[in-house]
Formats: structure tokens, sequence, C-alpha cells
């Protein structure tokens, strides 16, 4: 049996689309169809080589819901229900060792130094090869969490759950936020757009959104936002002056930087109110230093700025969970769908941001 797949041989260049034998699998593995597969702005970074954790040639895309074709053993999801042949899943990107300080002593599996991701850590051309989304079929480790998936649900509308989703969860999970709060967001995509489902799910009361695309700005309120303003008819000091306005004058409790603009970043430190935070979700590969004044930017203020790397299974169904509880408002976000054999047309509109998510239909 062969598989067909996507593949990145050499950075900035069209994918190539290959035959790949399906390998033997070992104990453990599950071989899934792939449904659908979400491009990520990550896979971006990766195709225009500014990711360094690049391997070549690789098989792109750790965004994925897929159908189990066969097992190696038995399996269990993380329900503890046996896993059958023909049954829809998605999976964590990450797979973490289960072994480690982080992983036991802290329990913060997306710190696990030997953590590794589906279509970003593993080329294509080492065994079990089908190692990424962008293919009619995946190979997954032995060590992968599965996650049941229902017939009912739309695989493209869940994809990116398991990164945006999970991302913006992950962040949220590090943040105390209260009843009442006030927290604005820089950027209204997919990173943003969850964060505006869960700060409306932790009780905010006003939720305010910066960006420049009118389309975007608009999903944003239909998922919660009660304030859009937009950056290209706002300068830096109006887009203050409205946040202070809302607040009283006190600032905004919580900042979340989900644009991964360094601008953004500085911006909305100066947002905060005394002892507010600033949520850095939207940083996925190096893009540059952040100057700041620590006395007066920081410690004066007594503000708190949290990083965020990555996501665990926690985060991951939290995030499946706001999806299913909103699907036709994040059914929105999927605003492209493209074959297989397109993969290189579907990474080009998510470059030029004509797309807001596009996913491959690998088997459609």
């Amino acid at each position: 049996m062969n598989a067909i797949a996507a593949v990145l041989t050499a950075f900035n260049q069209p994918l190539a689309l290959q035959e790949i034998p399906v390998p033997e699998l070992t104990p453990g593995q599950v071989l899934v169809q792939v449904e659908a597969a979400g491009i990520c702005g990550s896979d971006v970074h990766m195709w225009h080589g500014k990711d360094p954790r690049t391997p070549l040639p690789i098989i792109l895309g750790h965004e994925g819901v897929g159908r189990v074709v066969a097992i190696a053993g038995s399996r269990l999801d993380i329900y503890g229900q046996v896993l059958d042949p023909g049954q829809r899943i998605l999976w964590e990107r990450g797979v973490s060792c289960g072994l480690c300080y982080y992983c036991q002593g802290l329990h913060e599996p997306a710190l696990c130094p030997n953590r590794w991701a589906y279509g970003i850590h593993r080329p294509s051309n080492r065994p079990p090869y089908l190692v990424g989304c962008y293919a009619t079929h995946l190979v997954l480790d032995a060590h992968t969490p599965l996650i049941p998936h229902a017939e009912t649900d739309d695989p493209a509308t869940y994809v990116s759950a398991s990164c945006s989703g999970a991302t913006a969860a992950h962040g949220f999970d590090q943040i105390k936020q209260r009843p009442g709060d006030t927290c604005v967001v820089y950027g209204p995509g997919p990173l943003g757009a969850y964060s505006v489902a869960l700060a409306r799910a932790g009780g905010a009361e006003q939720v305010m959104v910066i960006g420049g695309s009118p389309a975007r700005l608009a999903l944003c309120k239909n998922l919660g936002a009660t304030h859009l303003l937009d950056r290209h008819a706002l300068s830096a000091e109006q887009q203050r002056q409205a946040v202070f306005e809302v607040t009283r004058g006190r600032g905004a409790d919580l900042v979340v930087e989900a644009s991964g603009s360094l601008s953004a970043a500085h911006e909305g430190l100066d947002l905060l109110r005394p002892g507010g935070t600033l949520l850095l979700v939207g940083f996925g590969t190096p893009i540059g230093e952040m100057n700041i004044a620590p006395f007066e930017a920081v410690v004066r203020k007594n503000v708190r700025i949290q990083g965020v790397w990555v996501s665990d299974t926690a985060h991951t169904l939290h995030a499946v969970s706001l999806v299913r509880q909103h699907p036709n408002e994040f059914a929105a976000l999927v605003t492209h769908r493209f074959a297989l054999t397109q993969a290189t047309e579907a990474l080009r509109v998510v470059t030029d941001r004509s797309a807001l998510k596009a996913v491959l239909l690998p088997n459609f």
C-alpha cells in the first residue's frame, strides 16, 4: 500500500507530490487516513526556512483529523476506550517522553526537552516516513494521545483546535482571570479568535480586539468580542485611549499578543493596568529582540509577562470543547479548502493572508 504526500524538499519551492510506501507498523502504532489537515502559520515559516527545527525532506502538517485504518496490537483512546479501525480521531500534535522532570515532576509535558511534533521535527526519509499531515495517510506513534472525534463533526472545523486553540488554552491556563475583567487581543487570526472565546468563557466582561481585517474582526465579534479596533483606522495612541476609556482610566487586566508582532507586544504592555498580565501566544519562531524598560514598564507597574510555548492534551481538549460549543462560529474560521495536490497554493493563501484558515482534504 502506498500513500501520497506533499513533501517539502527545498525551502521556498513548491511542495513535491510523492508516492511513499506505508511501512509495516510496529507495536502501538496507528495508521490513519487523513481527512483534514490544517495549514498553520508555523508551516509557512517552515516553508520559507525560518524555523531552525526544520529537517529536509519533510511532510509538513501538525494539525489533523483522520480515520483509523490499522492498529499494531491494541490501543486505547484518552478515555480508556478500545480504538477500532474505521473510527475517526483527532490526535495530540506533540509527543512527550512521559519520563523526564517536566513530564513527571512538574506535569508540564509541553516543556519536555524530548518532545517532538508531527510535521515539524522528523524528516520523511526515515521510518516511519509518514510523519506529517500533508498526506493521505499518517503513522501515529505509540505514545500519541488519541481523542475520539464524532462522526457528526466537520473535521476541517476542528483541526485548528489541536494547535491555535490548544496554544491559546495553554496561555489562559497560565493566568488568573476574574469575572468582569477587560481583555485586549492583538490579532484576529485563529489564535486571536480562540483567545476571544477563552476570555469570554473565563468571565471577561469586555473583550477588545485590535486588527486590520474587517472580516476577521467580525468573526471575533461573533465569538464574543465587545469592541473592535481597526488598526488601519486608529493610531496606536487612539487605540490606547479607547482601552483606557472602556476601563475608566485603569488599563486592561489582560493583553493577549496573538499576532506575532513585536510592536503589538510593546503597545500591549503599555495598555496594562498595574498588576495586569501580558500573554505572549503569537511568537512561534525567532523574530528579534523586545527592548523594554524593566522598572517603568514592568517593575513599577507590577505586571506579569507570560510566555506560552505549545500545549498538551489538556489544552487540546479545552479547545475541542470550545469548538463543540460554538460550531458555526469556528466553522467560519475555515475560509479555504484544498485538495492535497494544491498544498503549495494553500501555503500561499495563508502567506498572503487572503485565507483566515486553509485546510487540506487529502482524501477528497
